[in-house]
This record gives C-alpha cells, structure tokens and sequence, in this order.
C-alpha cells in the first residue's frame, strides 16, 4: 500500500508531504484546486514520461518521492526480474532536473521507465473517468475473465509458443523464398560445377603444365642446345672436362708445394665434379627428350580448358577454382535438399500448433467456466447499484485464429432495461451507467487479484443520491483487502472514508501553489457541509453532514 507521497516543484506545488492510511481514504476539493496535479505526481512514480513543463520552477529540479509497504504482496521475484532491489518499505523517487533529463530510483537504485512501469502495473491500479472506455476494449474484456479464472500461467505458456510458432513460420517463409530464387540458378549452378568436377583440377596442377607446354613447344631447339652442349663439355681436344682434368693434373704435382697449391687444387676437384655431373644429366636429358605430338596437343587442350575456367569464374590460380567449386557443391546440395528442410520445418509448425490449440482450447473452456459466475456478480453488484434491470450476454467463442491471449473472439453485451435489446456497451450504456459497471467490475477484480492500491479519480461522475451512496459502500467494501483512494465530489462517498484529505489552493505573495492536508472530526463536518450546501453553510446542511459521518 502507499504509505506516503512527496512532491517538491511539481506544477502548482512547492511543497508537499502527505501520510496515508489503509482502508477508504477520500480526496476532496473544489474543482481546479489540484486533484489532478496529485494523480500527475503519482504517474510520475509509476513509469510515465516527463517534460519540463512539469516544474513549477524551471530553475529547480523536481522531486517526486513514495513509499509503499509490500510487505504482504510476494514481489519479491517481480523485483528480481526487473533487476531492481527489493525492500518491504518500497521507496520510488522520480526527479526531473533542469535540463529535462528525468531520473528514477528504487530503493536508492537507478532504473528505467520501462522497470518502473511493470513494478507500478503492481503497485497502483489508477482509475480516471476516461478509463471507462477501457469496458470497451477487447484486451480488458479478457484480463477481467482471465483473472477471475487465474489463466494466467497457461496464458504464459500460450504466448510463449505463439512466440516460436510465429518464428517457425517466419523461416519456413524465408526457406520458400529462398528456395524459389535458388531453384532459378540451380541449372546454372549444376552446369557450372559439372564442368569443374569434370576437369578434375589439382593444387599446383598449372605451372607443372606450363613447364611442359613450353618444353614439348621448343624439342628440336632444345635438342641442339643440349648436344651443342654435350660437345663442348666431352670433345676431344678442347672438351670442358678434358681441359679440366688437364688442369686437375696440373695441380695435382703442385698441392704438395704449398697450401696455396691445396687449395686450388681441392676446388678444381669439386669444379671437376661437378661438370661431370652436369654431363651426365645433359646426356640423360638427351635420352630422355623426344617429340610427342599428341602429348603436346594434350597439355595444350588442358591448359586451354584451365585458362578458359579461370578468366569464366574471375579465378588467378587453381586453388581458387576448387573453393568455387566446393562452393558451388554446398548451394547445389542445399538446393536438393531444401524440400527435406522445408518438409521438417512444416512438421515442426504442425507439432507447435497442436500444441498451442491444445493450450488454447484449455484456455476457453476455462473462460466458458467462469462466464456465468461473472455475470452473476455484475448483475447483483448493479442490482445494488440501481441498475436492478441490467442483463450481461457474455460469449466467448473459440476461432481459427491465433490471437496474443489464446484463440477466443469475445463479445459482451448489456442491455439496462427489461425487454431491452442486447447491444455493445458503448452503445447500450450511459456514461454514468458505465461509471457503475466499471466500478462493479473493479469490485469483483477486487476479489482475485491482489493489488496493494486501487485509486478511483471520480469515478462517481454522473450518479448522485442513494446510487452514490451504493458506490460507497462498494469501495467501503473493497478496502478491506486493499488500501482505496477515491477522488469524488459526492458528499455521500466522501462521509464513507476512514480518512479524509482536503485538496486546496492558495495564494502566498500574489503565487498560488496548490496544498493538501489532512481533515479532523470537525473539519470533515464543514468539508462535507460546503460539499452538500455550498460555501454559505445552512444548519441542515451541517446536520445533514454530521449524519452522513454518523
């Protein structure tokens, strides 16, 4: 429950600090002295957005601080989920700093506004007089039923599968997407990676190529370069090796001389040896070395077939070619197997959904189940209420469709009058009508689901005499389970609270600012008074105010 509201620099407030109590607490005042500023102040504390239009003066920064036992609600995990720090005294703190930039707190920790509206859902049920329209809405139709049924795991449970379903169709929808542009270049992509399996490419395959082109292209060149060669190191009388194994023997007497000499006889030696090793494999290469036509026009063909496949794919080495290839093997194998992937994901979507109708058709039978208990506790609530006439039709029919809540599609009807037409209750229902069957619906809220606070901001507009008196009582009622705050200007409901506030304006050095304090005895006697009679208090109207406290 709220225990205490401070508001600093906030609209027409400087200052103010205000105690609350449990049971029915009553906000009075005359219109325009700032009952509304109060509900602002609070929204403030429950996530809702701010400007600076909100300080009263744009210099100073405003405060807006309150404090709620929740002791006895079981928060605890709300409050860990949000990641915020729980305390049973709860302290909620808003400021809005001169520069517009807003701040909030929780138990002295920073949060979001986003943390702060999910706790405040908890916290505060703030009723205003244009939430009546809410009895319209489809969504608030299903919280009240859902509530009275306690739905609300299973619902947890449906949303989220509805959640994955919704995420198997998105890509069951982008694999047929897919599959339909893939199937368009599938041939291509098949023709095109038959011809590089087909060529049966090697890493490095191309320069061993190359080299062999260039030597099966010049045989007879290199033929009389190699001869010419042979020659020169094998002839006779001028042979390289001749003349070196001349000079080898030369040295050979010299070596022992001197070091000198050793040395360049060693080197003669491996010179020696080494151009009778160059002989050798020139002779060898000579055996080996033949014109092969047919060969030539083999290499010549593969080379062509390499170098065709290299300037198609934009490639500049073999290498690359086989990742092109491996590439392409990888989407013509999704491609083929894209009706297996499609088909699976189709049965997934099949199992997901029997799964999400079975939730759902227990979802409606458990709604079809309270139906009638909830008809019958309206209509005896507006019985009390005046309404003694009012006839709810409530239907609740299970669809085709996938909705958030389930697969319902839910009407409610009213009709105020015996032999009355049932109809929609925007169009059935009087403003005021609609005040008390809102009011009848929070009553019965009352009863499942456990809320700390419940403000009704005038929701008494458009009744009056022994009506309002059953309102009263009404929230009478109600506050001994909840702390309920109403805001009214019937004297009849304001007689019905256990503590009384006044709302006022005043005017200090020509600035008004706007207070509220809390009423005693016989300050609730004129309060009450003034509301019956006016300003001019008549004896029968402060007789009249003493009986209704009475």
């Amino acid at each position: 429950m709220l225990t205490s509201l401070s508001i600093q620099n906030y609209a027409l407030i400087d200052q103010l600090h205000v105690d609350f109590n449990n049971g029915l607490s009553i906000i009075t005042g005359e219109t325009g002295a700032g009952k509304s500023i109060l509900l602002g102040g609070l929204s403030l504390i429950l996530g809702k957005r701010a400007d600076l239009s909100s300080l009263k003066d744009t210099s100073q920064k405003c405060i807006i601080e309150a404090v709620f036992d929740v002791t006895n609600y079981d928060l605890k995990a709300l409050f860990e989920a949000e990641d915020c720090d729980y305390e049973n005294v709860t302290i909620i703190r808003r400021e809005i700093l001169p520069s517009g930039k807003s701040r909030a707190f929780v138990n002295d920790s920073p949060v979001n506004l986003n943390n702060l509206q999910v706790i405040g859902e908890h916290l505060i049920d703030i009723h205003s007089q244009h939430q009546t329209l809410q009895l319209v809405s489809n969504e608030f139709q299903f919280q009240v039923i859902d509530a009275l049924v306690n739905n609300e795991d299973i619902l947890q449970q449906f949303k989220s599968g509805l959640k994955e379903y919704k995420a198997f169709q998105k890509e069951l929808k982008e694999l047929l997407n897919f599959q339909a542009e893939a199937i368009k270049e599938h041939d291509y992509n098949v023709f095109l990676l038959n011809e590089l399996i087909e060529t049966k490419l090697i890493d490095g395959e191309l320069e061993l190529l190359e080299e062999e082109y260039e030597t099966l292209s010049n045989v007879e060149t290199i033929k009389e370069k190699l001869v010419s060669s042979y020659q020169l190191l094998n002839d006779e009388q001028i042979g390289v090796l001749v003349l070196l194994k001349g000079l080898k023997n030369n040295f050979h007497k010299l070596k022992d001389y001197s070091t000198k000499y050793q040395d360049l006889y060693g080197r003669i030696e491996s010179s020696l040896i080494e151009m009778d090793d160059v002989f050798s494999e020139i002779d060898g290469l000579q055996d080996t070395l033949e014109a092969n036509p047919e060969r030539l026009e083999e290499v010549n063909s593969r080379l062509l077939r390499i170098n065709n496949l290299m300037q198609k794919h934009s490639a500049g080495e073999i290498s690359e070619l086989i990742k092109i290839k491996n590439s392409l093997e990888e989407k013509v194998s999704i491609t083929e197997n894209l009706d297996d992937t499609i088909q699976k994901k189709k049965n997934e979507i099949l199992l997901k959904k029997e799964v999400l109708d079975a939730l759902a058709k227990e979802i409606h039978n458990n709604r079809k189940k309270v139906i009638p208990e909830l008809i019958q506790q309206l209509q005896s609530i507006l019985s009390g209420l005046g309404m003694t006439n009012a006839q709810f039709k409530i239907e609740c029919v299970l669809s085709d469709t996938f909705y958030y809540n389930g697969k319902d599609e839910l009407s409610i009807l009213f009709s105020a009058n015996k032999g009355g037409q049932f109809n929609e209750l925007k169009k059935a229902a009087s403003g005021g009508e609609l005040s008390r069957i809102m009011l009848a619906i929070k009553s019965v809220l009352a009863k499942y689901v456990q809320l700390p606070t419940i403000i009704f901001d005038e929701i008494d507009t458009g009744v009056s005499g022994e009506i309002s008196n059953k309102m009263g009582d009404i929230m009478l009622l109600m506050s001994k389970s909840m702390q309920v705050i109403s805001i009214t200007h019937l004297p009849q409901i304001a007689a019905k609270g256990h503590t009384h506030y006044k709302v006022y304006k005043e005017d200090v050095n020509d600035v008004t600012s706007t207070n509220m304090m809390k009423l005693n005895h016989d300050e609730r006697i004129v309060e009450i008074a003034q509301m019956l009679g006016g300003i001019e208090m008549s004896t029968s109207a402060i007789a009249h105010a003493k009986e209704l406290l009475n």
